[in-house]
């Protein structure tokens, strides 16, 4: 029975391929009842990149996922692509192309705004930095490969079978906040996919994503963004945990801190799930 479930669901993604040839990946959704802003056909994450063109650094990122930031009182909206993570390195040198003290960092790109976060080994006041694109690489040259053939898997059993037949799947997570008219979608490539057969359950852990702070304007808009982990095992709500300070304990005393994912809340959230045809 598993076989021949998991031979559907390819047979059912390769038949939207078939129909989706020379269209959007956003096709999919075209007769949804929903805002044109809430429409996202989902991307493709193994073939979506971030170019520069500076001739001192022309640097490529590779999209790890997508926050669109919408206004629900005019319905505009802007998308912030959060990319992968690199080393401090000592670029284009001729030795030692690691700094000593070294440093993670890692990228948001919206428009010509930039957030970099630089997570250091103990605190530091250049954890983020707010700057623009321009003056750093360039302008962003998107280089996003929408998915052309998608199913959305609103049932258990779809799930479990494109989790089983190795499709690649991606999330959007979609949350409100109704004081401020504001509203995100958090879309990522499922990294980590748990199926319990006996529950006849799932659960999805991935991230780095850009977790945005609804609560209030922010100036550039780029600066709400934070970066979290998302878990969810249901349509209606979703977990996260946020980078931030941490107090390192031992033996009940505060030792120091350090930038790391704590203190975890549940919003209530509109999930999906997508399965995208293999290539």
């Amino acid at each position: 029975m598993e076989t021949t479930r998991r031979d559907a669901l390819k047979k059912g993604i390769a038949s939207v391929a078939a129909v989706a040839a020379g269209s959007e990946a956003a096709s999919f959704l075209a007769d949804a009842e929903e805002e044109p802003a809430t429409r996202m056909g989902p991307l493709d994450y193994g073939l979506s990149f971030i170019c520069h063109p500076s001739p001192a650094n022309s640097v490529r990122f590779w999209v790890e996922s997508r926050t669109r930031l919408i206004d629900d009182k005019t319905g505009a909206f802007r998308d912030y692509y959060q990319c992968g993570s690199c080393k401090s390195e000592n670029t284009f040198g001729e030795k030692d192309l690691l700094y000593k003290n070294n440093y993670d960092f890692m990228p948001i790109i919206g428009g010509d705004d930039l957030l970099i976060f630089r997570r250091r080994a103990r605190l530091s006041d250049r954890y983020r930095d707010v700057t623009n694109a321009q003056e750093v690489w360039g302008s962003p040259i998107l280089k996003l490969r929408e998915a052309r053939a998608v199913v959305e898997l609103k049932e258990w059993e779809g799930i479990r079978d494109a989790t089983a037949a190795a499709s690649p799947i991606v999330t959007q997570t979609e949350i409100s906040n109704k004081e401020t008219g504001r509203t995100a979608i958090i879309e990522c490539p499922t990294k980590t996919m748990n199926i319990s057969i006996e529950k006849k359950m799932y659960q999805v852990d991935t991230g780095p994503i850009a977790f945005p702070d609804l609560a209030k304007d922010h100036d550039p808009e780029i600066a709400c963004l934070s970066l979290a982990f998302v878990v969810f095992n249901a349509p209606h709500f979703a977990d996260f945990v946020v980078e931030q300070p941490t107090p390192v304990i031992e033996d009940g005393r505060e030792k120091c801190q350090i930038h790391h994912y704590s203190k975890p809340f549940s919003l209530s959230a509109k999930n999906r799930v997508f399965a995208l045809a293999n290539a």
